[in-house]
């Protein structure tokens, strides 16, 4: 089996386009949705587009769709981004509402020339967890205590990264919608190795469809997320700081 990996698509529909029309993700056994789906701008049509991989598409949850579904049923999502997944859920119907419920927190398939790969969005025992590519081997090992794979598949902080912990395979296949330090829709190819990859595609043609999307705040989102890109840099010493605390 071979897999395409898409994380935090957050409902950027351009990024997923460009990404899904790559050689290796169409003729990819298995696409692996990774969490953070669908809260942004785009969110019913990113997963009526989804939803066309049919059997081929394998779901596994993030924060932000339990912030969704939350959010749809009239509950208080706690936290900064409450009035993201509210914007977010408001351009959704009851069916894609539970598309993304139960959701599993983790997913294993045997990746040829990898054996098990477990899957998950930030870790296999929270939906987000933050854990970075340079935090101690210590916390690492916390998170990924139990977990019988030597490789771990996981999304959630945006930024590609492959390394060892405790003799373990940790691979980060950074998020298609909002990359940070880098351009372009962020992804993985695993079978029979591990491959990070950037899709690269028209950023002032999609700034425009995600401005026209009636998502609230939409042409910001667009500006921060797709015209600009937040440094790695500044991405880690933000996710640095709620670690720590959290």
């Amino acid at each position: 089996m071979r897999a395409a990996v898409l994380s935090d698509i957050h409902a950027n529909l351009p990024a997923l386009a460009a990404v899904l029309a790559e050689p290796d993700v169409a003729s990819a056994d298995a696409v692996v949705l990774l969490g953070d789906i669908a809260l942004g701008p785009m969110p019913a049509q990113t997963l009526d587009r989804l939803a066309e991989l049919g059997d081929r598409a394998v779901w596994v949850h993030g924060n932000c769709e339990r912030e969704m579904v939350t959010a749809f049923d009239g509950g208080e999502v706690p936290g900064p981004f409450a009035a993201d997944a509210a914007g977010a859920a408001s351009l959704i119907s009851q069916p894609h509402r539970d598309r993304l419920d139960g959701l599993p927190l983790t997913v294993t398939l045997d990746i040829d020339g990898l054996g098990p790969v477990l899957f998950c969005h930030a870790s296999p025992r929270r939906d987000d967890e933050m854990v970075l590519v340079d935090s101690p081997v210590g916390r690492w090992a916390a998170a990924l205590e139990g977990v019988e794979a030597a490789t771990v598949v996981c999304g959630h902080t945006h930024m590609p990264f492959d390394r060892l912990v405790g003799r373990r395979r940790v691979v980060n296949a950074s998020s298609v919608g909002m990359p940070y330090g880098h351009p372009g829709a962020g992804w993985a190819l695993l079978g029979p190795g591990v491959m990070l990859r950037q899709t690269m595609y028209d950023p002032e043609a999609a700034a425009g469809v995600i401005g026209a999307s009636g998502y609230p705040d939409a042409r910001k989102w667009a500006e921060d997320y797709v015209l600009n890109h937040y440094s790695d840099a500044e991405a880690l010493e933000a996710f640095t700081a709620i670690a720590r605390d959290g």
